[in-house]
């Protein structure tokens, strides 16, 4: 508790008779040291699995040429915006387990909070391009090849990226200029919308409708085009005649729709529609799911439930061992 209170001290600053803050104290998850060991090994195996998991299918999109299609295009998309947010969230979580909590200036609070707006909003963007790619290849076979071309999938990709990086600038900016006076203990694992407000002096008004007006570019509209593509693509399926042709149409889209229902069902539980009983154990058990378990689960979805990849893993394994043993080329 002193040293909390000493950290209290001199993270404050006198500005216009106004104590101004300029370091937070991320709590993190208290409990005993053995329950903070298990967790710090446990968040460093899924961390290295996200990290391997993603950089596979990266690797494999961009060097196999079986996988030159704009499904497996957007799915190395999504692979860089899971890297991007695990990256900027996990590292920190197993340094604040290490020290059972961790500070972050206020700079490094915002930066943080900004990456992790960029790859939330990218992937909420790509899983909507994703559902209508599915669209198009089920319910309008015919034209697909002329409608998802190379050229119109890279302009989605770079437009969901665009928008990521640019829509909540100014919710950032509004952030960073709210004054935090009060305590400075943020009850979480990172720098988050929720408990940043729930510790700010100043009025939030702004900063909160900011909020609620970017969630329909960011959440609702894509969550509607998703909902939209998946009402046409099941009544499409349900219309063929044979029980193997709607197996195999469902199958192409299965995977696409796994994570849509893990990565919204747990952002529009934190962030959409709280429950004013949610505890801030239960917030953070949620939080998890989608900054650290999601980006680890997504890589083991798309590749243990996807022939395509499987058969890319194994070529690649076969051309890396046939160039260590040349006579083997023969074969």
């Amino acid at each position: 508790m002193a040293t909390v209170q000493g950290f209290l001290c001199k993270s404050r600053v006198k500005e216009n008779n106004l104590t101004v803050v300029t370091q937070f104290l991320l709590m993190g998850f208290q409990g005993s040291q053995d329950l903070r060991v298990f967790l710090f090994f446990l968040f460093l195996v899924v961390y290295c699995g996200t990290i391997c998991g993603n950089l596979l299918i990266i690797t494999l999109v961009s060097t196999n040429k079986n996988l030159n299609t704009p499904m497996y295009f957007f799915i190395l998309q999504l692979s860089i915006s899971d890297l991007l947010l695990t990256t900027d969230i996990v590292p920190n979580i197993l340094y604040i387990l290490l020290n059972n909590g961790g500070t972050i200036t206020l700079f490094s609070c915002i930066i943080q909070f900004y990456l992790f707006c960029v790859s939330i909003t990218s992937e909420c963007l790509l899983l909507a391009v994703m559902s209508y790619d599915r669209y198009v290849a089920i319910c309008n076979p015919l034209r697909y090849a002329s409608i998802m071309t190379s050229a119109h999938c890279v302009k989605l990709a770079s437009l969901c990226w665009l928008v990521g990086f640019t829509i909540i600038l100014s919710d950032n900016i509004s952030i960073s200029m709210l004054k935090f006076c009060g305590p400075n203990v943020i009850n979480h694992f990172f720098c988050d919308l929720v408990p940043l407000l729930a510790i700010s002096c100043s009025d939030t008004f702004i900063v909160e409708l900011e909020m609620y007006v970017l969630s329909f570019p960011v959440a609702i509209i894509p969550s509607t085009i998703i909902i939209t593509s998946y009402m046409k693509i099941v009544s499409t399926i349900l219309n063929i005649p044979s029980s193997t042709g709607r197996q195999k149409a469902f199958s192409t889209c299965s995977s696409h729709l796994t994570v849509v229902s893990i990565f919204y069902w747990t952002l529009f539980s934190v962030y959409v529609f709280p429950t004013k009983k949610q505890s801030s154990t239960i917030g953070k058990i949620l939080s998890l799911l989608y900054t650290v378990f999601t980006p680890f689960i997504n890589p083991i979805i798309y590749s243990l439930r996807n022939k395509d990849i499987m058969k890319a893993i194994q070529q690649t394994r076969w051309k890396h061992i046939v160039s260590n043993i040349p006579w083997l080329e023969r074969f």
